[in-house]
């Protein structure tokens, strides 16, 4: 069955929830505007339990698949909040067939703005099956890590400093590219607040990040554009319409910084799209493809 086919409630009432889970309206106010929704047949309860994640029913690559190895890792990060935990992956065909692991291209995997959830690290495993090392950090980890629920995450979220959360994430790049079973090419992508960072941190990082993949992300000041040196892939819903009018300008400015990029607009998609764990947010044809695009962008432009 399609997303479209599956989808019990209205595109209005998803973008509630993307004000309530992106922290813009509180869990009342939430409430209450989807129960005006209840007049179509479906009652309040019935909607809000249809929006929120399932993340068993979303996850594609069990946490004890023999054909990875995952560790969570804590690392220093001085300029941000002094240390930072993250989710590490590989494949296990990478270390087990000599005595020194094998080398791989890294790729670094930004989660939305309530932490590192389950879906989140999901998506990093589905990198190792690609032949990628990915790793995962999350940016709660000063105040406790990601706590179990999206909403109380997202509240954590927003009593750290915006600055040092973006250093924890250099810090995660820096880390990835420097180890001993990394080539030393590395790539990052992300979700909403994710996906702003990816972009971000082609600014930041320069000639040292080879290629960024931001889902739904704000892209940076049009006068920062000339610093990236990254292959950038933009990918947005057709729905997610404050993103995709914001899209001309960043693409203009790409081009005329002569840096290599795509970008992606998916019909009749919303903002989350990709997000398997939110199925009615998700949609299926669009996330084929978006990743789809993603491995071959990082197969060309990190593993290349």
């Amino acid at each position: 069955m399609s997303s479209k086919e599956r989808r019990t409630v209205p595109v209005e009432a998803i973008e509630i929830y993307n004000q309530y889970i992106h922290g813009e309206i509180s869990r009342r106010t939430f409430l209450n505007r989807v129960r005006k929704f209840a007049v179509a047949g479906l009652s309040a309860s019935v909607i809000v339990e249809a929006l929120m994640p399932d993340y068993a029913m979303g996850q594609q690559i069990a946490r004890d698949d023999e054909r990875i190895t995952a560790s969570y890792v804590t690392l220093p990060s001085p300029q941000g909040n002094g240390y930072v935990r993250g989710y590490l992956v590989r494949p296990y065909s990478a270390d087990s067939r000599s005595e020194s692991p094998a080398q791989l291209p890294g790729i670094i995997v930004v989660h939305e703005n309530r932490g590192l959830n389950p879906h989140t690290e999901d998506v990093a495993r589905r990198f190792a099956l690609a032949n990628f090392m990915a790793f995962a950090p999350d940016v709660l980890t000063s105040v406790g890590g990601y706590p179990g629920d999206d909403y109380q995450g997202g509240q954590l979220f927003r009593e750290i400093d915006n600055d040092k959360k973006f250093e924890d994430i250099v810090a995660s790049a820096l880390w990835l590219k420097n180890r001993s079973d990394c080539t030393g090419k590395i790539g990052v992508t992300g979700f909403c607040y994710g996906g702003s960072v990816s972009n971000q941190l082609a600014v930041r990082l320069g000639g040292e990040l080879a290629a960024a993949v931001p889902f739904y992300g704000g892209a940076v000041d049009t006068a920062e554009v000339s610093r990236i040196r990254a292959a950038i892939l933009v990918q947005h819903g057709e729905l997610d319409t404050r993103l995709v009018e914001g899209w001309p300008a960043y693409d203009a400015a790409l081009t005329a910084a002569n840096v290599p990029h795509e970008g992606h607009i998916y019909p009749g998609a919303v903002h989350g799209f990709f997000n398997d764990a939110t199925p009615e947010r998700y949609n299926e044809a669009a996330a084929t493809e978006a990743w789809s695009r993603t491995i071959d962008w990082f197969n060309r432009y990190v593993r290349g």
